[in-house]
């Protein structure tokens, strides 16, 4: 008998409580961007863990509260599981089909806004620990959480709050806030994130704005203007014009693209999913098509505003545009060293009159493929998912990643209940019933493999 069962069939049984707990934290609409019901999340969280027998505190995390909980094990080994408590804007409200705050069950999954991203992640654990705790009566090792409410607007308090709160946080490894099965329902083991730098250029030529009959001969556009400076940013070939750009960019090392060609080619799901034809530079193939969609950094235009963009025509020459652009930036590039470069790059062309204002960054972070917590984590997947996670060297998202690898000095690994079809930051984002019961179930199994390691 798997020694195992056990806890398995506490985890079966318990499953539609848990659900149930998960719905109530789906119901609390904390987020970060708009400044709603951080406070409240993070007093319901800490309730939650307090439940659980974890002591907690609750401590000021700049934009958002940022929880710290703990509660010893059998073991001295230290675990740390890093979250998330707030969620994006659910907007476009009306593309929803059941109302984003009121977690909605539907055959298999259950819809709402942060089911997946990231409070299905948190609820699973706790879900592994009590299972844990009714067959044992015990942790195995000790652990730790850190649950913040400003990952979805980057995280900005979290790496001086790390480097502040060492010995808070101090632990031998770390699990971090998501995971996934892929397109092909193989579990991933994702080790690390691309850093990123977000900023927002803005021109004002004019005071207002001006009939385009009068000004448009003789007056200054700030779109124009606006085009012109991003134009100096990137060719046509997709390369990033800014001088000195890549001169911190490491190169995927031969243990990477060995890691990558052991990965499924993901280039016609892309095409199903997303409707796009070709990729950028005619890439294509395995595993070229992986190391270029990860492994480079990238400038991208994330939104152009100025003028008039409502139904029909209004003959205006606009005073103002403004351009959100991020940089998704790879080892050992930096979010300064970016936001250095890009003010000199438009000084340089003659564009000093464009104001670049910081919207935030993070640094680009990797846990080693071959540290032995990884291969605690990955063999723990096996018998849940009858097959091991595969190992991602990274991935082309972001996150505050890099902190914990640098002050803590810890692994980060991943597990977690995430698909394809999560629908994270956009209308109907959902989780899968049986994804999150695997998911529960893995994450049990590497506290117990963890106290053994």
């Amino acid at each position: 008998m798997n020694h195992f069962d056990k806890l398995d069939k506490i985890l079966d049984d318990s499953l539609e409580s848990s659900l149930d707990e998960l719905a109530s934290l789906v119901a609390i609409p904390s987020i970060a961007a708009q400044n709603q019901g951080l406070d409240e999340c993070a007093q319901n969280v800490s309730e939650m863990l307090k439940q659980r027998g974890f002591e907690c505190e609750i401590m000021d995390g700049g934009k958002a509260p940022i929880v710290l909980a703990e509660r010893k094990g059998k073991s001295d080994k230290t675990i740390i599981l890093y979250n998330h408590y707030d969620v994006q804007p659910p907007e476009p409200l009306e593309l929803w089909e059941s109302p984003p705050f009121e977690a909605t069950r539907r055959g298999n999954k259950v819809f709402g806004r942060g089911i997946s991203d990231d409070k299905g992640h948190f609820v699973s654990r706790l879900h592994a620990i009590d299972a844990i705790l009714e067959a044992h009566g015990e942790l195995p090792c000790n652990v730790k959480f850190m649950l913040e409410g400003g990952e979805e607007i980057g995280s900005p308090d979290v790496p001086d709050f790390v480097k502040n709160n060492v010995d808070k946080l101090a632990a031998d490894a770390c699990i971090w806030e998501f995971g996934s099965v892929n397109h092909e329902e193989i579990p991933q083991q994702i080790l690390g994130m691309r850093g990123i730098c977000y900023v927002e250029l803005q021109v004002e030529s004019l005071s207002i704005d001006v009939h385009s009959g009068l000004g448009g001969s003789i007056f200054p556009n700030a779109a124009w203007r606006l085009i012109w400076a991003l134009n100096t940013i990137k060719n046509e070939q997709e390369e990033i014009l800014i001088e000195g750009h890549y001169d911190n960019v490491v190169a995927p090392t031969d243990r990477d693209r060995e890691l990558v060609s052991a990965l499924p080619y993901e280039g016609d799901d892309h095409r199903q999913r997303y409707g796009v034809e070709n990729f950028l530079r005619g890439v294509d193939g395995h595993p070229d098509l992986y190391i270029q969609e990860v492994f480079e950094p990238t400038a991208t235009i994330s939104g152009l505003t100025s003028g008039y963009q409502g139904q029909g025509t209004k003959t205006v020459q606009p005073a103002k545009a403004s351009a959100k652009v991020d940089f998704r930036l790879v080892p050992h590039q930096t979010p300064e060293e970016i936001l250095e470069k890009l003010r000199l790059h438009l000084d340089k062309h003659g564009f000093n009159d464009v104001l670049v204002e910081y919207l935030g960054g993070e640094a680009p972070g990797r846990t080693d493929p071959d540290d032995p917590f990884v291969e605690t984590v990955v063999n723990a997947s096996k018998d849940v998912y009858e097959k091991p996670q595969l190992i991602v060297p990274m991935l082309g998202g972001s996150g505050p990643n890099h902190a914990f690898l640098h002050y803590l000095d810890l692994p980060v690994a991943t597990c977690g209940l995430g698909y394809p079809g999560s629908q994270v930051h956009a209308p109907n984002e959902n989780i899968r019933v049986d994804l999150y019961l695997k998911a529960s179930k893995h994450m049990a199994r590497i506290f117990m493999d963890f106290a053994k390691s």
